[in-house]
């Protein structure tokens, strides 16, 4: 099955440049260019992955994960964001789990490694809770 990415930046050339490097290795891609079209695109595909900036119009990326967190808490997450931006990466991750973060200008195939990487170990930790879910891990 073709893993789904939703990918969201306000910045039509990034969204571009990432769907269609993504689109070439194989993902189901779907853009949208503002957190709020990105939550409603949630909502009705329900992807595997998202890869967001953080600031965007409607609703920024970080209150975008906050929502899907709430029902969501394995979505692998790629962030992305403008040079210079700080950005306390131990905060986010104490909050939102794990995640990767690119800060722009970054290469489309670094990133398209990234989201391929956190979807292997996404699919891994899945198959590990449904083995310990029906008990067919045996106890160490």
């Amino acid at each position: 099955m073709t893993s789904r990415i939703l990918i969201c930046d306000d910045e039509f050339p990034i969204t571009k440049a990432v769907g269609m490097k993504l689109t070439k290795c194989g993902f189901d891609v779907q853009t949208c260019h503002d957190g709020q079209a990105a939550w409603e695109a949630y909502c009705a595909a329900r992807p595997d992955m998202l890869v967001t900036d953080l600031q965007m119009p409607r609703l920024d990326g970080l209150s975008l994960i906050r929502l899907i967190r709430e029902g969501d808490s394995r979505l692998p997450v790629v962030l992305l964001t403008a040079k210079g931006f700080e950005i306390n990466e131990a905060a986010l991750e104490a909050e939102f789990g794990r995640f990767r973060l690119f800060a722009k200008p970054f290469s489309p195939r670094e990133l398209a490694g990234a989201v391929a990487d956190m979807l292997q170990d996404a699919a891994v930790a899945e198959s590990v809770a449904v083995a310990t879910t029906h008990g067919t891990i045996a106890s160490l």
